[in-house]
């Protein structure tokens, strides 16, 4: 929906209305600023929820014909 059909509607709404409308996008404009602070990774959030097994990083013997 482009802005001119918007704004005709929004102009036959009686000023109840208009206040009302106006709250709903100041309540979009907030939501939105909240979408993009909940969106950004922090450095650290998982530490402690991941656990390696003891061998993780010790040589496989499956692929012992591949190494030098």
């Amino acid at each position: 929906m482009t802005e001119i059909p918007l704004y005709t509607k929004l102009s036959t709404l009686p000023p109840a209305f208009k206040a009302e409308v106006n709250d709903f996008v100041d309540f979009l404009l907030s939501k939105k600023k909240k979408a993009v602070k909940a969106n950004k990774p922090t450095f650290g959030y998982a530490k402690g929820q991941f656990k390696m097994a003891p061998g993780f990083d010790a040589p496989l013997d499956d692929f012992k014909e591949y190494m030098p």
